[in-house]
């Protein structure tokens, strides 16, 4: 039986191989991931967009190496919204951030190699307090694996998003002399990530949602009315897949609260 909580809207999407293809700019928007000449890959991919984390990621890994990034982003995207598990959640995203170290190490100008290790060692982080992970220098990992990715694919949405993410959360933790001087942490330059993200992606759901948790970090009560703002726009977007979906409910917990 299988350990992976199911997607909590499980039929609503269902695209073929031929309508991912169709869709696959506005699929892969953030993350400029190339079309894939494998099939096997993409019928992995065809799973993920669908909600079935838990096969994309076994079918991604049956594909060999260039399935990888697709089983690495199934196993993210289900332990960031599904996985009820501290525990687990935390080793999965362990899991993603050896398969993308052993990825950059066979192909270091992959991008999303980088992406998905830094965005699975900055959940990772969060898991375990971000102070205790600054401690242990994953901070640093993440912020160069982070802007190794930009250098590579300057139109990587998702990674300047995450950026923005890394100052503000940095800042909110450790202050903003001790983040700017340990970390190299900065408001000015976390907040422009974000303006560069969404320039770049402007109906990434989970970019709004993260520029406005970045702001009540960064402004508190001040960004109150334009973090709504971003909340009420997130949270009526029409979703385009089972993770856009995921950020959407994201959005709309956040309004209820």
């Amino acid at each position: 039986m299988s350990d992976w909580s199911p997607f909590p809207h499980a039929g609503v999407f269902h695209l073929d191989a031929a309508q991912v293809l169709q869709l696959w700019p506005r699929l892969h928007a953030g993350d400029v991931e190339p079309v894939p000449d494998d099939a096997a890959v993409l019928q992995a991919w065809v799973l993920f967009h669908n909600g079935e984390f838990e096969r994309a990621c076994r079918a991604g890994l049956a594909a060999g190496a260039a399935g990888t990034t697709v089983a690495n982003k199934a196993t993210a995207i289900y332990a960031t919204y599904l996985e009820p598990s501290e525990k687990r959640r935390l080793e999965l995203f362990r899991e993603v951030a050896t398969r993308a170290e052993q990825q950059i190490a066979q192909h270091p100008d992959a991008p999303n190699a980088w992406f998905w290790h830094a965005y699975a060692l900055g959940r990772y982080s969060q898991g375990i307090s971000l102070a205790k992970a600054l401690a242990q220098g994953l901070g640093n990992k993440v912020k160069q694996a982070l802007e190794k990715v930009i250098a590579l694919a300057p139109r990587h949405a998702d990674a300047h998003i995450a950026l923005g993410a890394f100052h503000a959360e940095v800042i909110d933790k450790v202050g903003v002399l001790i983040g700017s001087m340990t970390y190299g942490a900065k408001k000015d330059v976390g907040l422009r990530m974000f303006q560069q993200g969404l320039r770049l992606h402007p109906d990434s759901v989970i970019g709004m949602v993260e520029h406005a948790h970045a702001l009540l970090m960064l402004e508190g009560e001040r960004a109150i009315d334009e973090a709504n703002r971003l909340y009420e726009r997130a949270a009526v977007a029409e979703p385009i897949d089972a993770a856009e979906r995921l950020a959407v409910d994201l959005a709309q917990a956040e309004l209820a609260d």
